[in-house]
């Protein structure tokens, strides 16, 4: 039989208290804390899927950020980015010992305005505790305005424009890409790659975004070029979207020509948005700052900041929801 002298006794009862500390501490983190319920919000895009958590008292714990999660172009991409930025925020929250499960969701995803796409991301059997689901663009415009009526112009990965006074939702766009989001970092990008197709085939000016675009993709000529491009996502295009707005400060005419036709779609967008009256209208997306500047005066100056951003304004949605279901239950008790 081993006999332990007074040193090692002292570090196996250190030890244990360790780890009795670390079973307290997570215990701490459960489902169980007081019963206080934490939130998920989710805005899932073209390019990426930002994920926050928040508790009752409209903290922000932690945030995480993962891959695209617009189902249109792929279910399973859509929700594994929506599980991966979940985790992801958890784990910036140090909440790692919470579950997915004890989580309540509002899940803001664009491509669920198409019904198909709303009701298969419906049916998905979600490892949330609930999932409250809405279009990116009603979740965009309940941050921006925080849960008050008002209208959002999305430019981004995709484009669109929304708007939700007295309880009617109304919408512009979101037809998708390449047929539709005009305006949108995709549309940008693509126009770019059209243009430089047709100058390196002489058949229109040269443009300073020729050079800069074989540069970016790596490529030495047209036929490399057609190579890299053939059968690239939105989510591709987009990220040569700048080259355009690079290109246009510096005077080319080609650039200035796609930004001018660019800037104009949502000029129309948002003097149509402003025939539904809503008290406030903001710009948002990744794209809002180099489009903006090129936007109609009057307009940018009738443009207010948004309040919140989209993931929040799932918060918001996600716990509107939780009262409704909630108060229900009690008109049925």
């Amino acid at each position: 039989m081993t006999t332990l002298s007074f040193g090692d006794k002292m570090k196996t009862v250190g030890k244990a208290k360790d780890r009795i500390m670390k079973n307290f501490e997570a215990s701490m983190f459960t489902s169980s804390d007081n019963n206080k319920e934490l939130f998920l919000g989710i805005d899932g895009g073209g390019s990426k899927c930002k994920a926050i958590i928040m508790n009752e008292n409209n903290e922000i714990l932690g945030s995480g950020l993962s891959g695209p999660g617009n189902p249109l172009h792929g279910f399973e991409q859509a929700t594994n980015s929506i599980i991966e930025s979940a985790r992801l925020a958890l784990k910036d929250a140090k909440l790692e010992n919470i579950k997915l499960n004890e989580l309540n969701a509002g899940v803001g995803l664009a491509g669920v305005n198409l019904p198909v796409l709303f009701a298969q991301m419906q049916a998905w059997q979600h490892p949330f505790k609930k999932m409250f689901l809405a279009t990116d663009l009603l979740i965009a415009c309940i941050g921006a305005h925080q849960g008050e009526d008002g209208a959002v112009i999305i430019t981004g990965t995709g484009s669109c424009g929304f708007s939700y006074v007295d309880g009617h939702e109304f919408m512009i766009g979101a037809h998708g890409f390449p047929h539709g989001d005009k305006s949108s970092g995709a549309w940008f990008g693509l126009q770019a790659a059209k243009q430089v197709l047709l100058s390196l085939d002489g058949i229109v000016e040269s443009s300073i975004m020729n050079d800069a675009l074989l540069a970016k993709l790596g490529c030495k000529d047209d036929t490399a070029l057609v190579e890299t491009i053939a059968g690239k996502a939105a989510t591709f295009y987009a990220q040569l979207a700048n080259l355009v707005f690079d290109a246009a400060e510096q005077g080319d005419k080609v650039a200035l020509t796609i930004v001018a036709e660019g800037a104009e779609y949502i000029n129309n967008i948002a003097r149509t948005l402003w025939t539904r009256n809503p008290p406030r209208m903001s710009m948002i997306g990744g794209l809002t700052s180099r489009l903006k500047p090129w936007l109609d005066k009057n307009l940018q100056q009738q443009l207010s900041e948004p309040l919140n951003a989209p993931e929040i304004g799932s918060v918001i949605f996600a716990k509107k929801e939780l009262l409704k279901q909630q108060s229900k239950q009690q008109q049925s008790a």
